[in-house]
């Protein structure tokens, strides 16, 4: 996390059991509100596999209480998407109830669930015939600056005088640091790149970071053609393809169109919880055990 660094001021918590870590908290802080780190796509309490319910309770009372003693009144915490886990682990939405957490957020995600698919709508598919008909290739590529400098950026300005999150050199840096798990396509015609796609793959999940495509995207079926190769073939033995939110507004507008078009592809609903904790209650977890 730390090429955003200067964004954030980190407040992020190691918990040990003895000598031994056992979980993290990815943070930062806001004067006295502690947030489930803003920099992060994802995030949450991080725990061992060995961990069991038990301690989840324990080690949420330690936090609470060490928070509350440092002066921070609230916790927000972004409950960590139950699709990216490789174990069952909703341990937090026990301890949730019982520190009378209040939900303020819900973001929508479209997943993929490889493990029982759906078929993809033969409006996707057709898409994916004019592609073939135009002779469109796919292309992985660990050069981010055609896609980042002749698709994304332009493509972001017009539509939402927006910028992405990374910048070319953060993505680059990050792929680096990280080059199974970052992976660039592109898709192109001739030798004109004209759509592609930046995936963060997980032991589970392949969750997409960017989409975009030129203007000719409807004319060349280029979306359609990339991703029914990225689900059908390059992430097939994964448990999940996740192709990320289409919400904006704190997740109380949702892009119909968009989701629309991830749903084609046989996707459906899984949320992004987030919720605000008062630290005070961590006195509510004294005696939960009999």
């Amino acid at each position: 996390m730390e090429y955003h660094s200067d964004r954030f001021m980190d407040h992020s918590l190691l918990v040990y059991k003895g000598s031994k870590l056992i979980a993290v908290l990815p943070a930062n802080r806001v004067d006295q509100a502690l947030y489930s780190h803003q920099g992060l796509t994802y995030g949450g309490l991080v725990v061992s596999p060995k961990i069991k319910l038990a301690e989840v309770i324990e080690v949420c009372q330690a936090l609470l209480k060490q928070l509350h003693d440092q002066g921070i009144t609230t916790l927000h915490l972004k409950e960590f998407p139950s699709f990216y886990s490789a174990l069952p682990s909703e341990e937090m939405a026990y301890v949730l109830q019982l520190v009378q957490a209040r939900c303020t957020r819900v973001d929508t995600a479209s997943v993929i669930d490889y493990r029982n698919r759906l078929g993809i709508q033969s409006n996707r598919i057709e898409g994916v015939k004019k592609a073939q008909k135009q002779g469109l290739r796919i292309e992985e590529t660990q050069d981010f600056k055609p896609f980042w400098n002749e698709i994304l950026l332009p493509s972001l300005e017009k539509r939402h005088a927006a910028k992405p999150t990374h910048t070319l050199e953060e993505i680059s840096s990050l792929q680096a640091k990280f080059p199974k798990h970052i992976r660039q396509f592109a898709v192109y015609k001739e030798d004109q790149i004209v759509a592609g796609a930046t995936i963060f793959q997980t032991k589970t999940t392949a969750h997409v970071q960017y989409i975009s495509a030129n203007e000719q995207k409807q004319e060349l079926g280029a979306l359609d053609f990339l991703f029914e190769t990225l689900i059908t073939t390059t992430f097939a033995d994964l448990w999940y393809f996740d192709f990320g939110i289409s919400n904006e507004q704190q997740g109380t507008k949702l892009n119909k169109g968009l989701s629309y078009w991830k749903e084609c592809f046989g996707a459906r609903t899984n949320v992004h919880r987030f919720y605000e904790i008062e630290t005070a209650n961590h006195h509510l977890l004294n005696n939960v055990f009999l």
